[in-house]
């Protein structure tokens, strides 16, 4: 597999991806990032701000770099980030008990001649009802931070989700299966 650049400062994302098999290396965007609320279409945006984040590591590091941005979709509605533990309650109110989708931007960006493929993943999860007390508790652990839609898959065992469709590492931020189908296909993004 290729060396990649990771445009992030997600150790969640850069455990994923060295668990796959990849030499990588963190190299956070550090862009301001737009509201995705601003873009009519979710999809174009995540990958718009995966690209962004891509060329903004580009103008520093050389190499194969991946870039991504997820967010959490509840009936048509954006759940990224929350900015506080009240908003990630009113998040975490809006999931629990629903089917929703967890949509991830990426893009693969070499630098040496800026070829660039991108796309979006989709993973449908299904989640049972938490109890006042389990929403409770799950706040006061902290777990809710730096997390879209304030919940942050447990991979092995999950207590939440009866059920997930599609990639489960996607829900993390990184769309394991799709990367890796792409490298396959597009051989030529390995060659620096």
């Amino acid at each position: 597999m290729p060396r990649l650049i990771l445009a992030s400062a997600s150790p969640y994302r850069l455990e994923l991806l060295q668990n796959a098999g990849f030499d990588v290396t963190a190299f956070p965007s550090e862009i301001e990032e737009p509201d995705l609320t601003q873009f009519a279409d979710i999809e174009a945006g995540l990958v718009y701000l995966a690209q962004l984040k891509a060329r903004a590591v580009a103008s520093q590091a050389r190499g194969i770099i991946f870039a991504a941005d997820t967010v959490g979709l509840v009936e048509g509605r954006p759940l990224g980030k929350p900015a506080d533990r009240e908003e990630a309650k009113c998040m975490l109110q809006a999931i629990s008990g629903t089917a929703h989708e967890v949509l991830t931007g990426w893009c693969l960006l070499r630098t040496a001649d800026r070829l660039l493929v991108s796309g979006v993943e989709r993973t449908r999860i299904v989640m049972r009802a938490w109890t006042e007390a389990e929403l409770e508790a799950y706040l006061a652990g902290g777990e809710w931070e730096g997390k879209c839609g304030g919940y942050g898959l447990q991979l092995d065992a999950d207590p939440f989700v009866t059920r997930i469709e599609g990639s489960r590492s996607n829900v993390i931020g990184v769309p394991l299966e799709r990367l890796q189908a792409v490298l396959a296909e597009f051989p030529a993004l390995a060659d620096q």
